[in-house]
């Protein structure tokens, strides 16, 4: 018997006026996701977000049995597990974003940043993604910085795209920081850190401000009409703790299939064997599935999870982000499906979520699921469709997330 979860991360949305008050997977042509639900359980996720642990990775910490408010201390960690960082017991781990700021226009400064001498309420938050800088123009960038502001207790290190890390030896954790995401055209103080360590940080991204501002990859990228990675943005911090293993638990030999530095870390962390990231650097989704199959050929169980790109994800293109999900139906869903079918008896459970896209919206996730055990009678629902309001509309009770790999392993489930 085969086991994999599909998480389908930041495809789950509220309904848009582009769309005729449709969400986006109400909007797209998903026949394979809607072949789960039509022969399956569907119904909704329950598992609390809490505000105070920001950053995508809550509902991948649940749907592998983690109780997230013990075992998700921010993305930090995690990225740090991917990517092979040592982390001592006392050591702290942020997230190192890198991202573009701005001029408040209501200050009226005529030179713009070049007369900012430090961090505060006349700077806002252009981009922050830094206008989807390269991993390897940002690794010049953090490597910059490590050198000139790393020392014995600090270090950068670089990871991918505007995504990277910083290690603060015996540091503070406590600091209450914030998702530049949220603060995207808003004045950075909003979101400035504050409480026990705040000040280091406040310095460490304002000495960042001064050393990216001028530095002449910058000065190429703004000649070349992009966004300058002009600043480091500190959060999602955390100590890495123990995490039981999932596969002595469950008995069970398991990987990840995954591109994303976060949900790698999430298997690492579980106790699953993590695919080499050079084999899913800047592959296409059909190379992906085809990936898990080949996993699943020497593993009992595989944890696939794919996202839509960031340009998708933080763009407000709504349209793109339906020809994205149809995308995922047809170039991973699809093949994985009909790899399985091959395979053998398996068990499948498609879960979607919102991921980091509106976590600023809800303190209780919007999670859904479609599961189908291949060798139990399959349900008849010719009409239901993989989205939100179908799962809503479910007569199945909502299930809790950090539970269900547990009945996804049940003998007789």
């Amino acid at each position: 018997m085969k086991h994999v979860i599909l998480h389908a991360d930041g495809m789950a949305d509220h309904p848009r006026k582009e769309l005729g008050g449709r969400t986006p997977l109400q909007a797209a042509s998903i026949p394979h996701l809607d072949r789960l639900a039509q022969g399956g359980e569907l119904g909704l996720l329950a598992t609390m977000r809490d505000v105070a642990r920001q950053g995508n990775g809550l509902m991948g910490t649940a749907i592998l049995g983690y109780d997230p408010k013990k075992y998700y201390h921010g993305p930090g960690p995690l990225e740090a597990a991917s990517l092979g960082v040592a982390i001592g017991e006392h050591d702290v781990v942020y997230r190192c974003t890198m991202v573009a700021l701005g001029a408040d226009a209501q200050y009226g400064s005529k030179g713009g940043l070049n007369e900012i001498k430090k961090l505060g309420p006349h700077v806002v938050m252009d981009d922050a993604t830094a206008g989807l800088i390269s991993t390897e123009e940002a690794r010049e960038l953090i490597e910059a910085i490590n050198e000139q502001l790393g020392f014995e207790m600090i270090q950068f290190y670089p990871g991918l795209g505007h995504r990277h890390l910083m290690v603060w030896v015996d540091g503070k954790s406590r600091a209450v920081c914030t998702d530049p995401q949220l603060l995207v055209g808003r004045q950075i103080t909003e979101g400035l850190p504050t409480g026990d360590g705040s000040d280091i940080l406040w310095k460490l991204m304002d000495a960042s401000f001064q050393i990216l501002r001028d530095h002449p990859l910058n000065d190429e990228r703004r000649e070349a009409g992009q966004k300058p990675a002009n600043c480091l943005w500190l959060w999602g911090q955390g100590k890495a703790i123990l995490w039981p293993s999932l596969s002595e638990r469950l008995k069970v030999s398991g990987v990840v299939v995954s591109p994303n530095d976060v949900h790698r870390g999430l298997g690492i962390m579980a106790g699953l064997e993590a695919v080499d990231g050079a084999r899913l650097a800047g592959a296409d989704l059909r190379t992906q599935a085809a990936v898990a199959l080949e996993e699943l050929k020497k593993h009992d169980f595989a944890y696939v999870h794919v996202e839509l790109p960031d340009e998708v994800v933080y763009g407000s293109d709504v349209a793109a982000k339906v020809k994205g999900i149809e995308a995922v139906d047809r170039e991973l869903v699809g093949p994985l499906l009909e790899g399985l079918a091959k395979l053998g008896p398996h068990r499948i459970v498609a879960v979607c979520d919102s991921g980091n896209a509106h976590h600023d919206q809800a303190a209780e996730s919007s999670g859904f699921f479609a599961y189908r055990d291949s060798t139990g009678a399959a349900s008849a629902e010719p009409g239901r469709r993989f989205t939100e309001a179908d799962a809503q509309a479910s007569a199945v009770p909502p299930r809790d997330a950090t539970k269900f790999v547990v009945r996804l392993f049940a003998k007789g489930s």
